[in-house]
């Protein structure tokens, strides 16, 4: 069985939403079968659901933008980043969009004086700690996964230096997060 014959597999995106998408994404919105396999899938146990399309974002205006298009025609919203999730949460089980976010990979300000740094989304944490390692400064949490912070901060992620540095909710003092109906809010 193919990991297409699924329960999604007879639900369609509307027209609308799929022209909507095409024209701000062009290329970066797809509905191929094998892109919407892989993020159908994680790397849990749990069986195959995919996504009735793929939405490649680069920038927060972007998610926002996608998020606004899927509330207005009823369709859900998965967000992806790295796909080494272990919860099953990227799964598309009611079928809708995978958003991904692994283009928007840029680490925006490091400031080693005040001890933090600035990731858009889709950074993961091992170019995240390429990329400290000259400054002294290291991201701490360890999932043994090469997983994305923001993903990481979704799941409220620890591992193996849980113990002496402390969880994931210890590491993020402020976020940009869009919301169900596509607003961006910015916590301090």
């Amino acid at each position: 069985m193919s990991l297409a014959a699924d329960a999604n597999s007879e639900r369609q995106l509307p027209e609308r939403l799929v022209t909507t998408l095409s024209d701000l994404l062009g290329e970066r919105f797809t509905m191929a079968e094998s892109v919407r396999e892989h993020h159908g899938k994680g790397e849990a146990y749990h069986a195959a659901a995919l996504p009735e399309g793929v939405a490649f974002a680069n920038s927060t205006d972007e998610v926002s933008a996608i998020v606004t298009a899927c509330a207005a025609h009823g369709t859900p919203v998965i967000p992806y980043g790295t796909g080494t999730a272990l919860e099953g949460h990227t799964l598309a089980v009611q079928g809708g969009i995978s958003l991904d976010v692994s283009g928007m990979n840029e680490v925006v300000r490091v400031s080693p004086e005040d001890m933090d740094c600035t990731a858009q989304a889709g950074v993961t944490r091992n170019t995240l700690n390429e990329y400290l390692r000259d400054t002294g400064l290291f991201f701490p949490v360890d999932p043994l996964a090469d997983a994305s912070p923001a993903g990481m901060a979704a799941t409220r992620a620890t591992g193996t230096t849980t113990v002496r540095y402390g969880p994931m909710r210890e590491h993020v003092p402020a976020l940009t997060a869009v919301l169900a109906h596509g607003r961006i809010l910015h916590t301090p």
